[in-house]
């Protein structure tokens, strides 16, 4: 798969990033991570390694988004706030205060 990292082009397989991390020992996780065999790495270490680039030349969200086009499980950030629910429409909030049970729309 061609993605661009750090504004280079990379040709990148998932057998090939298995073999670039294969004996690679993962740093703690403090931010986003990649589940890459049975080991958890952080994102930017994953980029390091794959792309042979500094850390501070590419950001998370890149390796992040080409991790997951190959088919890895990346994971967020671990302090990082799940998506509010959506709010109810306007027909749900006043069919409720009327004393009405809840509907969804079909």
């Amino acid at each position: 798969m061609r993605c661009v990292i750090a504004r280079y082009p990379f040709d990148l397989t998932k057998d090939g990033v298995l073999q670039s991390m294969k004996g690679v020992t993962p740093e703690p996780v403090t931010g986003e991570s990649v589940t890459i065999g049975r080991r958890r790495y952080p994102v930017k270490q994953v980029g390091e390694v794959v792309t042979r680039q500094d850390r501070r030349d590419f950001s998370g969200a890149e390796v992040t988004r080409a991790m997951t086009r190959l088919g890895f499980t990346c994971h967020p950030h671990p302090d990082a706030e799940p998506a509010p629910a959506p709010d109810a429409t306007p027909v749900q909030t006043a069919s409720a205060l009327l004393g009405g049970t809840p509907t969804q729309d079909v």
